[in-house]
């Protein structure tokens, strides 16, 4: 930091751990990343333009669920947190990071609104010495040619006057054995001064950082993990259905081809891509692409075979219920789990809500239960339908035509299900261990 004492003196803050950290957007990324910094030592800004999310973080009450209801007991009593729907507190932060959402628009392309609008307030409140990050998934490029753009507007240059890097998110809701503190953490910066600043205050907070040698290597590096994820899913995807007309259980290749200690890392089938990661980030790079004459088929490919999976549970809970001569048509329906994963409760992008709806234009009468999500309503593309979950009984399973599995959470009682479904669609091999069922039961 030799020769520039604004980054000196913000070096010093971090150090000392009288830096303020304010995070815009708090989420599934945002609020777990404020609490971690908060931990540390930090003093803490909150800012959402929810007003309920900032009215239960005062009140010290988490709505992330999978977080635990204690989560942010120690935070909302303390003087150093603040949470806010006011923009201009931001300008009390030494350090903005913003996680904010990066969704596709109506026709796949970057939805980039959240982020320029989130750069544009920070741009109000721009000063010198202000480290700013940017932790959302996007194209490489993003960080330096659509951010710096809009905060050197105000006459401030970065690596001077401010600092600005990128660190994306890895969070994966509800995973055990990882926190926010024990992920490493990738960091990159528009100019080499930033990239330290930033690596430093994320250091203070997270076990391990990685420093890269720029923005676009971190925003490239993320992307590649999840399109890592969402090809290989896609492999077993496209063989399930391959293997089952063979009538060969592709859980048991699945697990047979594990053995190997090297060369083959298992990935497993299911339902359909959901999260807010693999079944948009990957196309982010897609659309990047083109700019540069380059079409991404291996990525594209990979998309048509995960989005295809909802329509084939479907299908084979059709098959199901003809084998037993009922018709999908009036049958009545049993989704089990709604939200995207096992014991969370976030449906973003989830297929149980593709599936739902694509039952209901076939004539069945659905229901659902997930102990996690108890309504759904108001997603984005669903807009539509208002359903509440249903409660699991053996009455329940009974009175179904057919049950069908989209998410093994751990809370489900899968013995009731094994013992008193008529027909099981089990997407998630989660019976595995109930064999053999009462009913009729097929692998989707």
């Amino acid at each position: 930091m030799a020769g520039n004492n604004t980054a000196t003196e913000l070096e010093q803050k971090i150090h000392a751990r009288t830096a303020c950290i304010g995070v815009v957007g708090l989420g599934y990324v945002g609020l777990p990343l404020l609490r971690a910094f908060f931990q540390a030592g930090f003093p803490v800004i909150g800012f959402d333009v929810d007003v309920e999310k900032i009215d239960l973080l005062r009140r010290g009450e988490s709505y992330l669920k999978h977080l635990g209801d204690d989560f942010l007991a120690d935070v909302a009593s303390s003087d150093r947190f603040r949470a806010t729907t006011d923009a201009a507190q931001l300008g009390d932060a030494d350090v903005i990071i913003l996680c904010v959402p990066t969704p596709l628009g109506q026709h796949g392309e970057p939805d980039m609104t959240y982020i320029v609008s989130s750069c544009e307030i920070v741009a109000k409140i721009l000063r010198k010495g202000q480290l700013i990050t940017l932790e959302s998934t996007t194209y490489p490029g993003t960080t330096r040619g659509d951010m710096l753009p809009i905060l050197e507007q105000t006459g401030l240059k970065a690596g001077s006057d401010f600092f600005l890097a990128y660190s994306p998110e890895r969070e994966d809701p509800g995973r055990r054995d990882h926190s926010t503190q024990t992920i490493p953490k990738l960091v990159g910066g528009v100019d080499h001064v930033s990239g330290e600043l930033a690596t430093l205050c994320y250091g203070a907070a997270i076990a391990e950082v990685v420093p890269v040698e720029s923005a676009e290597i971190a925003e490239a590096a993320k992307l590649l993990e999840n399109i890592y994820r969402c090809v290989n899913i896609a492999l077993v995807n496209e063989l399930k259905p391959v293997l089952a007309d063979m009538n060969i259980d592709i859980w048991k290749v699945v697990e047979a081809a594990k053995t190997k200690p090297f060369g083959f890392q298992a990935f497993y089938p299911g339902p359909g891509l959901g999260g807010h990661c693999i079944p948009i980030d990957p196309f982010y790079l897609t659309w990047k692409a083109r700019e540069f004459g380059h079409h991404t088929r291996f990525i594209e490919l990979a998309g048509e075979v995960n989005n295809s999976m909802p329509t084939y549970v479907v299908r084979r809970t059709m098959e199901g219920l003809n084998d037993r001569g009922v018709a999908l048509r009036g049958s009545k329906v049993l989704v089990i789990g709604l939200a995207y994963k096992p014991d969370v409760d976030d449906v973003r992008e989830t297929p149980a809500a593709e599936i739902i709806k694509l039952l209901f234009e076939h004539g069945a009468e659905v229901s659902y239960h997930d102990p996690h999500v108890p309504l759904f309503a108001g997603m984005r593309k669903y807009a539509d339908y208002h359903m509440e979950s249903v409660a699991l009984e053996a009455e329940t399973v009974k009175q179904a035509d057919c049950v069908v599995i989209i998410t093994n959470h751990a809370k489900i009682d899968w013995r009731l299900i094994s013992e008193h479904a008529q027909v099981v669609i089990d997407s998630r091999n989660a019976l595995a261990d109930f064999r053999p069922i009462a009913g009729h039961y097929v692998q989707a």
